[in-house]
């Protein structure tokens, strides 16, 4: 399909903009009020920490977007032979969109890329740089949620569909919620094909590097939730009285990132008061690392079927093609 003018044009939202406000805020009093104070780790991506995040991929210490990029070079044609001709990609947590850029190569006819992402204004940037150097494909944007059902454009396609999933994100759940997610995709892309990157590293001084401490870029994408807060729900604190810190833990094993508070602190919001001992912390997102052998057991479990699995010399990353029936 040709074009004029790159097409990403913001055409599909999730859930309307202005109750976003409401529920940040209610999701941030609701998780400061618990026992282990929390907040949603997709409060995280907004446009400032999914920049952070973008700089943090090319950390040496930080194999999860090193690895797999390598391992996707090296896959695409082969998966792209599996899809075929004229699909349309579906990229969910599309971010900075530069490992799509592979698949879309290897797949030459795709007719469509969709790409959903939480961060609207990230999104757009993202999607026009993709539409300028892919003139002849169709992009579209979709602001949205993806732990939540999503209305994709899709119910017009009848050529092949790729869902795409990359950055060990898939990590962000637990077993249960791996499934729910799962399901949802399956419902909400139909007959369809669903690569995902899959994180089975279980070497805990690498994690522990991985995630780095409080001067690593991680700690600055973290840490930047505490700045969103101010900025956009008018909290009072003191971010640098907070500092990033991974825990690694054990059956199942993942890494807890937490921002621990370095001395007593209090935050406020409006008329709620949130007060804080040396120690204590806000946990905000999880990474579980899943074997190939796991991954496939949730895969079946949610109504997919494996189709291929590559994995890395080192066991640092792991990509999976399932596909429905």
């Amino acid at each position: 399909m040709s074009s004029d003018k790159p097409k990403a044009d913001p055409q599909y939202s999730s859930s309307p903009q202005e109750d976003s406000y409401q529920e940040f805020l209610r999701d941030v009093l609701c998780g400061l009020s618990a026992d282990q104070k929390s907040v949603p780790g997709k409060y995280l991506w907004d446009e400032e920490g999914s920049t952070i995040f973008d700089r943090a991929c090319t950390s040496p210490d930080y194999y999860v977007a090193r690895q797999e990029t390598a391992l996707l070079r090296l896959a695409a044609n082969e998966i792209a032979g599996l899809v075929g001709q004229d699909a349309v990609l579906v990229e969910f947590g599309s971010g900075a969109s530069h490992k799509v850029r592979l698949l879309l190569d290897a797949l030459r006819t795709c007719r469509r890329y969709i790409a959903v992402d939480i961060s609207k204004d990230y999104l757009e940037a993202a999607t026009a740089r993709i539409a300028a150097d892919y003139p002849d494909l169709d992009v579209v944007p979709v602001a949205g949620d993806y732990s939540r059902p999503l209305d994709l454009p899709l119910a017009s396609e009848k050529g092949p569909v790729l869902g795409f999933f990359p950055g060990n994100a898939i990590g962000n759940f637990e077993a249960s919620a791996v499934v729910a997610f799962l399901v949802r995709v399956r419902e909400g892309m139909g007959p369809s094909r669903f690569l995902i990157g899959v994180d089975p590293n279980d070497e805990r001084e690498s994690l522990a590097r991985a995630y780095g401490g409080g001067g690593s870029l991680l700690g600055a994408f973290h840490q930047n939730l505490l700045t969103r807060m101010v900025r956009e729900l008018g909290a009072e604190l003191t971010p640098e009285h907070f500092r990033h810190e991974p825990r690694v833990f054990d059956d199942p094993l993942h890494v807890e990132a937490h921002l621990v508070a370095r001395q007593a602190s209090v935050i406020r919001i409006g008329q709620e008061e949130f007060s804080f001992a040396s120690g204590d912390s806000i946990h905000t997102d999880n990474s579980f690392k899943y074997t190939p052998d796991a991954f496939r057991e949730l895969a079946i479990q949610a109504g997919w079927t494996p189709v291929q699995c590559w994995i890395d010399d080192e066991k640092l990353s792991s990509l999976h093609l399932l596909q429905t029936g």
